[in-house]
């Protein structure tokens, strides 16, 4: 489960460090490449929103069999666009189909003991990290050699490798919702009317995640600016991000044993240090790097963190509760992508910095305004 997590949700990040080589191929400016980033990440929302729920309804590992495919043609049809808008188009539809780790996460928690259960969505939340991290990497190593949409082929021949491990190893969960579709949508409203707790996670998600995008999607801008490096340097950075991992763990293992509120306190205001690092560091490649190790600690031990308390709430409805929890969570990072990339246009990496801070502060603000008053 963690390694087809990390595999899977790498598809939403390939194209980060390829934004620039996608711009030059379509004779088309920045802005607009980087909306083939946020099209995937809207995607991934719609996905989790619309298909998410079902997993309470029909058998998972059935469920995921099927999202397999439009996976891999997703894939292909990215990696084939003839147009940017085309691309943005196919990429929308990759995220989309990209939401299986959605169904994971809440399969762990579901298969996990609940004294052991922050541990378990550490594990695979570490994987996902590194998915989302080492995606870039790869994303990077690939393109210098072969191009851009070679990547996409490659990740097309993973996914069918996946496909197949999927198939043979994991095993099947019975649903307990017995209502239909629309009884199973409604319910959505009531979850997020009736749990206060769910409401503020989902916001501190969104907010952090807005910051971890807005960086990811501009590093690329950045170091072709001021060090004249391509997509492969900035993929290279997912091997320094990945360090979050071990945190991503750590913090899972922590949130078992501490009151998850004032873990996530310390956690926030390490993405607040991290911007104030990158604003001194445009022109430092060691500064980039602590900025990237410190940020990807703050954003995936915070996600740790908010989703031991979501998945603590109502275990009947966990697949409803995580889908509110991450369609909230990638629209906020949608939103940071699109912030920063409208942002360089006038303000360069200035305005990404600020972006990212102002967020981080908002999310801290609102983190203590809402804190239980037995936290």
């Amino acid at each position: 489960m963690t390694v087809a997590t990390g595999l899977i949700v790498a598809n939403l990040y390939y194209n980060q460090p390829l934004l620039e080589d996608i711009a030059r191929t379509f004779h088309t400016t920045r802005a607009k490449a980087g909306q083939v980033s946020m099209l995937t990440q809207l995607g991934y929302a719609a996905g989790m929103f619309f298909l998410a729920p079902l997993a309470d309804m029909l058998k998972r590992k059935r469920m995921m069999m099927v999202i397999f495919a439009f996976i891999v043609l997703s894939l292909v049809l990215t990696a084939t666009a003839q147009s940017i808008n085309l691309l943005v188009c196919t990429s929308f539809f990759l995220g989309a189909s990209s939401m299986i780790p959605q169904l994971l996460v809440p399969m762990a928690a579901h298969l996990a003991k609940p004294e052991e259960r922050g541990k378990k969505i550490g594990t695979i939340m570490a994987g996902l990290l590194i998915g989302i991290l080492l995606s870039r990497t790869f994303s990077g190593v690939i393109s210098d050699h072969f191009g851009w949409r070679a990547v996409f082929y490659v990740a097309a021949g993973i996914m069918l490798v996946m496909w197949l491990m999927i198939g043979l190893f994991l095993p099947e969960v019975e649903p307990g919702h017995k209502d239909g579709y629309g009884k199973l949508m409604s319910s959505l409203v009531e979850l997020v009317r009736d749990e206060p707790q769910l409401r503020i996670a989902a916001l501190r998600g969104a907010l952090c995640f807005a910051c971890f995008s807005a960086f990811w999607s501009t590093i690329v801008f950045l170091l072709k600016a001021n060090f004249n490096m391509g997509s492969g340097v900035a993929g290279e950075f997912g091997l320094v991000g990945a360090a979050g991992a071990v945190a991503a763990g750590l913090m899972g293992r922590l949130s078992d044993k501490m009151n998850a509120y004032k873990l996530s306190g310390f956690t926030i205001l390490l993405i607040i240090v991290s911007f104030i690092i990158f604003y001194f560091s445009a022109h430092s490649i060691v500064g980039l790097i602590i900025g990237v190790i410190v940020m990807d600690m703050g954003v995936q031990a915070t996600h740790i963190s908010n989703q031991s308390i979501i998945f603590a709430l109502r275990p009947e409805a966990r697949n409803r509760i995580n889908t509110i929890y991450m369609v909230t969570y990638f629209l906020g990072g949608s939103a940071g992508t699109f912030l920063a990339t409208q942002l360089w246009k006038n303000y360069q990496w200035n305005g990404v910095c600020a972006i990212g801070a102002i967020l981080s502060l908002i999310t801290l603000l609102i983190h203590f305004i809402n804190q239980p008053k037995t936290a």
